[in-house]
């Protein structure tokens, strides 16, 4: 089981290596990270495997993580149209996506509204 915990932080230098450092310190692996900026914070996006210690290594670090969630993981093709056909057929479940990234290894990470569907449609 896969988890993906999303952080707001404030966008200023030193944040991020802060995270990753206390990440680290606390023996924590990241398996897949994706961000972005706005102005005045940063949202990240952390692929973890124990949610529960990653809050709480976090959490002594200063950082709330605002949520949670199990995400479906998956192997792909490093192909045009791959990413449609993902996703038509996690779509023609009745399946939302909320959320996709890479990891770090190579896979793709779908947070979805029904993971027990999306995984079925893509075979895992």
């Amino acid at each position: 089981m896969a988890w993906d915990l999303e952080v707001v932080l404030s966008d200023r230098p030193g944040e991020l290596a802060n995270l990753g450092e206390a990440l680290g310190a606390g023996g924590i692996n990241i398996d897949g990270i994706s961000g972005s900026a706005s102005p005045g914070s940063a949202t990240i996006h952390l692929l973890v495997e124990d949610a529960a210690a990653a809050q709480r290594v976090l959490h002594g670090a200063g950082v709330e993580a605002v949520g949670s969630t199990e995400v479906v993981i998956a192997s792909f093709k490093d192909q045009p149209g791959e990413l449609g056909s993902m996703a038509r057929r996690i779509a023609d479940t009745g399946t939302n996506i909320a959320l996709v990234y890479i990891t770090c290894d190579g896979r793709i990470v779908f947070g979805t509204d029904n993971n027990a569907a999306a995984g079925k449609a893509l075979g895992i």
